[in-house]
């Protein structure tokens, strides 16, 4: 036996003899918050939140996606779209589709990118993409310098448990708490490091 197999064999030993049982998990914490999902009271804390974190956040309604998404963008000339998504979003900017294809070199030369979500938490101010055809891989959304989300109404919940119970656990999840930002020793703050500098947020009401 070499010095390694000898090793192993003293660790799956001691993992067997000494093994503790499983301590039983405290679950008694709230599951859901006083605010009904998609309320304007929910939303409200959503963008209080978005806004703290220095988000920009815009308010439309189902008919003026377009016109709210074109503002966002802003001088944007050229933007990376997911494949699913709603191609009457985006108007005045060139749209270039994500097949895959595209490098992290590819991305950082586009203007910015425009996706969906999955769910946002208001209590956080955290907004989730799960990979969807409409919301895309995570490169997309971490690599180009704006990205613009669009968040209906109906996705906003209060609580991260209410957001957890909403995604699928095995997806690719990106949580995205405003632009990103770091600081460093002398807590100077540096925006864009991690990710896109500028975070637009257009939330669409219900019908």
């Amino acid at each position: 036996m070499s010095a390694r197999d000898d090793v192993l064999a003293r660790i799956r030993s001691a993992n067997v003899s000494g093994a503790a049982p499983l301590a039983e998990v405290a679950r008694d914490y709230a599951v859901a918050g006083d605010l009904a999902p998609g309320s304007t009271e929910a939303v409200d804390l959503l963008v209080d939140r978005l806004v703290d974190y220095k988000a920009t956040v815009t308010r439309t309604g189902p008919d003026d996606i377009r016109t709210a998404v074109d503002a966002a963008l802003g001088d944007a000339a050229r933007v990376v779209v997911p494949s699913g998504l709603d191609p009457q979003w985006v108007g005045s900017a060139e749209r270039v589709l994500d097949d895959g294809s595209l490098t992290a070199l590819d991305l950082d030369q586009l203007d910015g990118v425009v996706t969906a979500a999955t769910v946002a938490c208001a209590v956080t101010g955290t907004i989730v993409l799960d990979g969807s055809a409409d919301q895309g891989r995570r490169a997309i959304s971490l690599v180009p310098d704006l990205h613009v989300c669009v968040v209906r109404a109906d996705q906003v919940v209060q609580t991260v448990p209410e957001m957890l119970a909403r995604v699928e656990p095995t997806r690719p999840l990106t949580l995205i708490s405003g632009p990103s930002a770091t600081s460093d020793i002398e807590l100077e703050r540096v925006e864009g490091v991690h990710g896109p500098r500028t975070l637009h947020v257009v939330i669409v009401a219900a019908d």
